[in-house]
């Protein structure tokens, strides 16, 4: 009997030990960058999130950059609004909430739809934002928490090179990446010193069933714990019928676990490793299913069309990919000296088939196959992007994948800890 005490105490003080958060050394800048608002609603989720716990940061810019769909910044107000009225019952626990007031003036819009080719174009408001915070006279690094598109980011670094040693990125990439092709082949080609979080799989873990990393896992915990007594409660239930996805959180939760400028430590939101290299596969022309790349890699398609009359930087075809019921369509420009070019990333491993569609009869009908395997970056290439010494992304350790998710039990092993610390929270606001 005393024995099973004893194993039973040791049980409980390793499980304690593996779940508990670590403090933070200093409180961060953050500033997000989201395409709230978008296709995936579960940006709303990770607001409400954060809101919750905004004394935990210092907060210096919410910005909506929909790289993809109908994101804006009123999405962003309306969860203010919200979290306005229950403000009080959560400052009677935490007295460092962030004030409304503050948080609509640090709301910002951003570019609205992917980068053309080049990977950037013209300043908004949400770039500007980014620039004027990062050059702030600061000891400490702007953290830039990205849960959509680079496009905002990459126009930033466009406009303002010198902010690269100023800020820090941690940028959920995956389907995002898949939108954002051109502003990520920017960033990469250019700004390969900066210090950079690639999480393109990691994040899967914290909601995904092991096998398919689109899923949401079923739960009680709505009903048991959010509830529908506050505001946000009310608010939370749009979204997935209140199951928990919040895909962008484990940037925060990366902020809130230990030191951050650390990423290969154990944290909330991913243990991550340096990377070298980006992949990237230069195809001249059409691939069939003998031709293999890693997911998330990017495939820069380039056809040469002598004598053909285009203007430099627009549109000429579409590459269409079949996508559950619909087919969607990523666009291709003619980038001078007779050639056309189109990027695209892939999202998971699967067997992809595209078509090419355009005026231009040389391109139009091209037909395509290729298999996207499940190792990222995987296997180098001559033409892959070149990065600095401060670029890190998802482990490849095969004992960390969550089913077919790499990385995936780096943050899927924390779940229960991250939410049983969040309902405590939704206890003062159904109280």
């Amino acid at each position: 009997m005393i024995c099973k005490l004893f194993y039973s105490a040791v049980f409980l003080l390793i499980t304690i030990t593996v779940c508990a958060q670590q403090p933070t050394p200093l409180k961060p800048r953050i500033l997000i960058s989201s395409d709230i608002g978008g296709t995936d609603p579960d940006d709303n989720q990770s607001l409400i999130h954060l809101l919750m716990y905004s004394e935990k940061f210092r907060l210096e810019g919410l910005i909506s950059s929909p790289s993809f769909g109908e994101g804006n910044k009123e999405e962003i107000l309306k969860t203010i609004d919200l979290y306005e009225k229950d403000r009080p019952k959560l400052i009677a626990h935490e007295k460092g909430m962030a004030s409304p007031e503050f948080l609509r003036s640090i709301t910002k819009q951003g570019r609205k739809g992917a980068a053309p080719f080049k990977g950037y174009d013209k300043a908004t408001e949400g770039s500007d934002w980014i620039i004027q915070c990062a050059m702030k006279q600061d000891k400490e690094p702007l953290w830039v928490l990205v849960w959509g598109g680079l496009e905002d980011v990459a126009q930033a670094l466009h406009d303002a090179p010198g902010i690269q040693d100023k800020i820090r990125i941690y940028w959920i990439g995956g389907p995002n990446k898949k939108w954002s092709a051109n502003a990520y082949a920017y960033i990469v080609a250019h700004f390969p010193n900066l210090w950079f979080i690639e999480n393109n799989s990691s994040y899967y873990g914290f909601f995904s069933h092991s096998d398919e990393p689109d899923s949401v896992t079923t739960s009680n915990y709505y009903n048991q714990y959010i509830q529908g007594k506050s505001f946000l409660g009310k608010d939370f239930i749009n979204y997935y019928k209140g199951e928990i996805k919040m895909g962008d959180t484990p940037s925060l939760l990366y902020m809130m676990d230990g030191n951050p400028k650390d990423p290969t430590r154990e944290s909330w939101g991913g243990s991550f490793e340096k990377i070298s290299y980006s992949p990237r596969t230069i195809l001249e022309h059409t691939t069939t299913d003998k031709d293999t790349v890693a997911y998330c890699s990017v495939l820069e398609f380039r056809f040469t069309i002598p004598g053909t009359k285009a203007v430099k930087d627009s549109v000429y075809f579409w590459m269409e990919v079949p996508y559950g019921n619909t087919v969607q369509k990523w666009p291709g420009y003619y980038i001078g000296n007779g050639v056309f070019s189109l990027r695209y990333i892939p999202k998971k491993a699967e067997t992809l088939h595209y078509t090419f569609t355009s005026d231009i009869k040389a391109l139009d009908g091209k037909k395509g196959t290729i298999v996207v395997d499940n190792l990222w970056p995987g296997k180098k290439g001559v033409a892959d992007y070149q990065l600095g010494t401060n670029w890190y992304s998802d482990k490849p350790d095969p004992g960390l994948y969550f089913g077919k998710l790499q990385g995936g039990k780096t943050t899927a092993k924390w779940k229960s800890a991250i939410l049983m610390d969040w309902a405590g929270r939704w206890k003062w606001l159904n109280n």
